[in-house]
């Protein structure tokens, strides 16, 4: 008669079985193709189709305008709706599409006159934060700002609005550049 081998034994030797088979499909995988996934942009979700927004699409970052000046500065383009923040050595360090208001300033040198960082009303009536004011133009302030939501402002209804509206986080980085005194340049 043979000996039976303890169900702890069985057990085991299956364990060890299993676990070395583990092992080896692991190995064999990892010397396999590795599939990539997807990689959402920002604020992109499952549902954009219902919440569509006139959001400016993401775009290659564009060249620092030439004729824009030198030094630590911020750089708005009105014609490309853009904003670079550069930097004390002339280097672009950030740039950014913007939503311009319907007044805009003439090209030429201003600085930062008032900061209110407190969320407030704009003109067209959405909560904003960072606001940053530049200029003045027939009466209507010019500033940067941010909706407190990050929305985008809506369609205006023959309003003169100066605003120049910015995704969130580009209000807060600009919000930590543009100290009071800081050059802005306004270029076509």
């Amino acid at each position: 008669m043979a000996a039976r081998l303890p169900s702890w034994a069985w057990v085991t030797g299956l364990t060890a079985g299993a676990t070395a088979a583990v092992v080896a499909l692991a190995v064999q995988a990892d010397h396999g193709p590795h599939p990539t996934a997807a990689v959402a942009s920002p604020g992109a979700s499952a549902s954009a189709g219902a919440h569509a927004s006139t959001a400016p699409k993401p775009s290659a970052p564009a060249a620092l305008p030439a004729a824009s000046g030198q030094g630590r500065r911020i750089v708005y383009s009105v014609g490309g709706k853009r904003v670079w923040m550069v930097d004390a050595t002339g280097k672009a360090t950030r740039s950014f599409t913007v939503w311009p208001g319907t007044v805009s300033p003439e090209p030429g040198r201003y600085s930062i006159t008032d900061r209110g960082q407190s969320p407030l009303k704009g003109s067209d009536g959405v909560e904003i934060e960072h606001i940053m004011y530049f200029a003045r133009v027939s009466g209507v302030s010019i500033a940067f700002s941010n909706a407190l939501d990050g929305s985008s402002p809506p369609p205006v209804n023959g309003r003169k609005l100066g605003g120049i509206r910015l995704h969130k986080e580009d209000g807060a980085a600009l919000w930590s550049f543009g100290v009071k005194g800081t050059t802005v340049t306004v270029v076509r």
